[in-house]
């Protein structure tokens, strides 16, 4: 059946996948903290979604005000120890890594994050990624850095959506700029590599940028020439 992605910005990406709907991280609101959205909420509708995806609890990435703006009733992954934070879910099902559960017929699979994780009301919880897997795989990172069970995590890997910036000048250790993404991509050999978590939020007064992107898809058809880099503006989509 396949599918299609929509990066709706930061970590947040709309996959349609054999006709279930996951969303990952969803940060949908033009204020997170600190932060602000420099660009248009996308007018993709985030309705009739088969599960929520949380890679871990840090406020861009799971944000409570965006969830509470999404059905209750939709089933949230997440990892083990969050279940306290996503309460109002009446179907939170937490992970531990190579944890798996079934969505429509679609199977999500938790795999390695090298990412610390805290929040002020949770002490602290794991980081995952995860490996979403029907008719197509597409493996979502949310934030890590690189890891050696990079090497063979989905084999035929489809798709890889990378994080390859922040929302600061640089980022610091768990995180992946623009080479070391590269050098992830060299790791998983997915056929199609887009890049996430750029272009989006920023701290008052500093501008988003999108050489991260641009960076990312010069290294990886240097390193890996194979793979097809599809760069995708925050609302733009891609068919699997």
């Amino acid at each position: 059946m396949g599918g299609r992605l929509v990066y709706v910005g930061h970590a947040t990406v709309l996959v349609e996948l054999d006709g279930v709907r996951m969303l990952t991280d969803p940060v949908l609101r033009t204020w997170t903290l600190h932060l602000r959205r420099r660009v248009p909420l996308p007018t993709e509708p985030l309705d009739d979604l088969g599960a929520i995806l949380i890679s871990h609890v840090h406020y861009d990435h799971l944000d409570m005000r965006s969830l509470k703006s999404l059905s209750r009733d939709v089933p949230v992954v997440a990892p083990r120890g969050t279940r306290r934070v996503l309460r109002r879910f009446s179907d939170v099902r937490e992970l531990e890594v190579y944890g798996e559960t079934e969505v429509g017929g679609v199977t999500v699979r938790a795999v390695p994050a090298e990412h610390g994780g805290a929040r002020l009301n949770l002490r602290s919880a794991p980081s995952l990624g995860y490996v979403i897997e029907g008719s197509r795989s597409v493996y979502f990172a949310g934030d890590t850095d690189l890891f050696p069970e990079m090497v063979g995590l989905s084999p035929g890997l489809d798709v890889a959506l990378v994080p390859v910036a922040g929302w600061g000048s640089k980022v610091g250790a768990g995180h992946l700029d623009a080479r070391r993404a590269a050098a992830a991509v060299r790791m998983l050999e997915p056929k199609v590599a887009v890049p996430i978590h750029w272009g989006t939020l920023s701290t008052p007064g500093r501008p988003v940028s999108s050489e991260p992107a641009l960076d990312f898809e010069r290294l990886v058809a240097e390193q890996s020439p194979a793979v097809e880099v599809r760069v995708l503006r925050p609302g733009e989509s891609l068919d699997l």
